[in-house]
C-alpha cells in the first residue's frame, strides 16, 4: 500500500490541499500574483481583511521558507493520522478546524488591540479612510511607502513618535498570517494529554523523550516568545491560541466520554 493510502481520509485530504495550495502558490508567484495576500488571514480591523480569510488562511504557507509547510506536514501525518485513526474523521476535522479558529482569535485579539491604541494615539492627526484606501489600494510595498510619504507631506506638522505608531498601525494592515501551524499545536497538544508517556525520538541528538516534556518544553517555549513579543515574524501567540483549544476539546470530551476516550 501507498503512502498515501496508508493515511486516514481526512489528514490525507489535508496534506493533499496544503502541498496543492503552496505548489498554486509558487506557479502564480512568477506572474506576479501572490495568493498569501489574498488567502492569508489579516486582522479584523485591517482594511485587507476579508471573512473567507479565516478559513483560507490555514491552507496557505510562507513560499520563502519551506521548512514552514515541511515541518507542518511532518507534524500532520505523524499525530494528525494518529488522532484521526482514534477518533475517526468528523471528530478529527471538528478538532482540526477549531484549533485553526482558536489559533486566529488569539492572534487576531493581540493585532486588533494594537491597531486600535496606534489609531488612539493618532486621533486628529491622521485621517484614517485615507490612509485605509491606500493600504487596500497600493499593489506593491513600494507604491504603498511613496503613497504614504505622499500623504505624510501634506500634514502640516507630525512629530517622530506619530510617525512611529503610523508605521504600526500600516504594518499591522498590511501583514496577513498565512499556515497550519495553530492547528498542528492543538494536534500536538491534545496529543500530550492523551498520550503523554508516549516517547517520541528527536533527531538532534537521537534520544527519546516523552511527548508531555518535549510538547509541553515547545508550548512553553512559545508562550515565552508570545510574552516577550519576539520579531521573528511568526505568529506566536496563534501556536498558543492552537494548543489552548486542543487541550480543552480533549479534556471536555474525556470528560463528557470516559468509557470509549483514549
Amino acid at each position: 500500500m501507498s503512502f498515501f493510502g496508508q493515511l486516514p481520509q481526512v489528514t490525507k485530504n489535508l496534506l493533499i490541499l496544503n502541498i496543492l495550495m503552496f505548489i498554486l502558490n509558487l506557479v502564480l508567484l512568477n506572474k506576479g500574483y501572490d495568493l498569501n495576500e489574498m488567502l492569508g488571514a489579516y486582522f479584523l480591523t485591517s482594511p485587507n481583511f476579508e471573512p473567507y480569510q479565516v478559513i483560507t488562511y490555514m491552507f496557505m504557507h510562507d513560499n520563502n521558507n519551506f521548512m514552514h509547510i515541511l515541518v507542518n506536514m511532518l507534524m500532520l501525518v505523524m499525530f494528525g493520522a494518529h488522532l484521526e485513526r482514534l477518533w475517526g474523521a468528523k471528530r478529527f476535522f471538528i478538532f482540526y478546524v477549531s484549533c485553526a479558529l482558536g489559533a486566529y482569535l488569539l492572534y487576531n485579539g493581540l493585532g486588533v488591540y494594537q491597531m486600535l491604541m496606534a489609531k488612539s494615539e493618532l486621533k486628529g492627526i491622521i485621517d484614517f479612510t485615507t490612509i485605509n484606501n491606500i493600504i487596500e489600494n497600493s499593489s506593491t510595498l513600494a507604491e504603498l511607502n511613496s503613497n504614504i510619504n505622499s500623504y505624510l507631506i501634506q500634514l502640516p506638522t507630525i512629530s517622530e513618535s506619530n510617525i512611529l505608531a503610523l508605521q504600526d498601525y500600516v504594518q499591522l494592515g498590511i501583514t496577513p498570517m498565512v499556515g497550519a501551524s495553530g492547528a498542528l499545536f492543538g494536534i500536538m497538544a491534545g496529543f500530550a494529554v492523551l498520550f503523554p508517556n508516549t516517547e517520541l525520538m528527536l533527531l538532534f541528538p537521537p534520544i527519546p523523550i516523552k511527548a508531555k516534556y518535549l510538547i509541553g518544553a515547545y508550548l512553553l517555549f512559545e508562550i515565552y516568545n508570545s510574552i516577550m513579543m519576539i520579531d521573528d515574524s511568526v505568529a506566536h501567540l496563534a501556536h498558543v491560541g492552537g494548543a489552548i483549544v486542543g487541550i480543552a476539546f480533549v479534556l471536555f470530551w474525556r470528560k463528557q466520554d470516559r468509557q470509549n476516550f483514549w
